[in-house]
This record gives C-alpha cells, structure tokens and sequence, in this order.
C-alpha cells in the first residue's frame, strides 16, 4: 500500500502541475480516463488534452489526496480538487470539490483505466454562481 500511497501522491503533484503530459505518463499507453458519464479519453493523447482543458480552465488548480482504498482488483484514489476559473473565457469563480477515481492498474503499475466520479451538480452550481 506504501508504493500506491506514493504513486496517488505524485498523480495528485501532476494533477497540479499544470504539465499535462506529466499527468498524462500515469497512464498506460492505451489508458482511459473517464470523467461520470462523460466521453472517455482513450491513450495518452487524449488523456493529455483532457488534463490540458482543466489546467487551462484552473490555473491554479490544485488536487489533493484525501484517502487511498483497495477494493478487490481496484483501488480509489479519493481527491479534494480547488481552484479558480480565470482561464481563457472563465469567470473568476472558485470551486472546491470532493470525489474519487476508481483506477485499474496495468502490470507495469500504470493506469489502464480510471472512472472518474464527482457530484456535477455541485460542479456547475459552483462555476455558475453569480457572485
């Protein structure tokens, strides 16, 4: 558990990094990363223009790890994420989320595939609200 506490550190340093290739070398080649039930971003490339889009829209983004579990195969990366919108086209408005990742690990110790989960509701009402 030492070695995966240490990988969902360093994943939550490149998360915040605002270097989404670095975010993007936890990933297997052919990884997947899916956010609730939006599209899935499959490889590398993908998954590097989707952490680009948060970074850009968060610049001062930052995610944090709150709790690791294992469970069966899988193992949780539970997050708290921060940051304000004042990218290209933002708002200035601040959010502060909680939410977890469910991750499925190659043999190499990669993510193969990671489901994404967070309340979007409270997502939009925080990026919406009229200050």
């Amino acid at each position: 558990m030492h070695e995966l506490t240490t990988f969902a550190e360093r994943y939550a340093a490149a998360w915040s990094s605002q270097d989404p290739q670095q975010f993007a070398s936890f990933y297997a080649k052919n990884g997947v990363l899916q956010i609730n039930d939006g599209e899935p971003s499959i490889g590398r490339d993908a998954v590097t223009e989707t952490a680009r889009s948060f970074m850009s829209a968060f610049p001062d983004m930052v995610v944090k790890l709150v709790e690791l579990r294992r469970v069966d195969d899988q193992v949780q990366f539970h997050w708290r994420w921060t940051g304000t919108n004042t990218g290209p086209g933002g708002n200035g408005n601040a959010v502060d989320l909680r939410g977890y990742e469910q991750w499925i690990l190659d043999d190499d110790g990669l993510i193969l595939k990671s489901l994404g989960h967070y309340d979007e509701a409270e997502y939009q009402r925080q990026l919406n609200d009229s200050k």
